[in-house]
């Protein structure tokens, strides 16, 4: 039974990393195993081959077996969104293709990067992906990867479909919930991609967030999505101030610093592929002092066991 994604893109959703093994392969064990303690968790879906999963470095191939691992695993019990990155239109929609054979839910992309496309042909770039395939699409703004940003009155443009089905909005804009709400389908979700601002956006309106953090922290970061619908600011406030020192490790060296904290948790290795190399050992050190001020609560699964 198809059930649109204003029905599940909403709250705390973990763009998963891809865990690699020492030959640098796939490590799908630990992948499912990533994706099976999300749905422990509550998790509404799983974001997969997109930023945290270091996406430009993984083969088509290699994309496809990462989607329909994660789709095996969920079994309906989750939502999986598959990111469709890359600059150059036709190999979008190839990757697009690929994730619908998979069994995907949904698809994310990204403003394309370094060809520093006009407007038009952003609008043109996600048309092309959106009739490409049957499935919803979701958007990615992420000005500091792409240097140019998604404007509002493309973003309202590509609503007139109901295909588009909402923004990860990587911007860092607290405002743009409040701003572009009123000029959007009812349906139309807006989550932030970036976790150093995500608590700001929520609070604004915003329905929750695509995040890095919410690997590490699932039950944390899905009680102060529920504690901010319900109000309760003050409360939500002081337990996402708990998780600033780990929110600023991941943004600054994304997706190392998320994948040493899982590392630390002995729930994957921490390699990386070039041109991302693992963190050294005072970053390393940082990782884990931020793990540790939110282990005396019992705030994250296996800190500290």
């Amino acid at each position: 039974m198809f059930i649109p994604p204003s029905a599940w893109f909403t709250g705390f959703i973990p763009d998963l990393p891809t865990p690699f093994d020492a030959a640098d392969a796939v490590d799908l064990k630990a992948f499912a195993a990533l994706c099976e303690r999300q749905v422990a968790a509550g998790a509404p879906a799983l974001v997969v081959c997109e930023t945290a999963g270091e996406a430009p470095t993984l083969s088509p191939a290699e994309q496809e077996l990462v989607i329909r691992t994660a789709v095996d695993v969920a079994r309906g019990r989750m939502r999986i969104i598959a990111g469709v990155v890359s600059n150059a239109t036709s190999r979008a929609i190839e990757l697009a293709r690929r994730a619908e054979a998979a069994g995907a839910d949904a698809v994310i992309s990204a403003v394309p990067s370094y060809n520093k496309p006009m407007q038009e042909g952003m609008l043109a770039h996600f048309r092309a992906i959106a009739g490409s395939i049957g499935l919803p699409i979701i958007l990615h703004d992420v000005p500091a990867r792409t240097l140019r940003p998604l404007a509002d009155e493309t973003i309202i443009r590509l609503a007139e479909s109901r295909q588009f089905a909402g923004l990860r909005d990587g911007s860092g804009d607290i405002t743009r919930p409040m701003r572009l709400s009123r000029h959007l389908p009812a349906g139309f979700r807006l989550l932030s991609g970036d976790d150093t601002t995500a608590f700001g956006f929520i609070a604004s309106g915003g329905d929750g967030a695509i995040s890095e953090v919410a690997n590490i922290a699932p039950d944390l970061c899905r009680t102060i999505f529920s504690q901010v619908r319900q109000g309760r600011l003050q409360s939500a406030r002081y337990l996402n101030k708990r998780l600033i020192p780990l929110v600023s490790c991941c943004a600054k060296e994304s997706p190392s610093a998320l994948k040493c904290a899982l590392s630390l948790l002995d729930l994957m290795r921490p390699d990386t592929r070039l041109p991302i190399v693992p963190l050294d050992a005072a970053a390393q050190a940082e990782v884990a002092r931020a793990l540790a001020a939110i282990a005396d609560e019992e705030l994250v699964d296996g800190v500290g066991a």
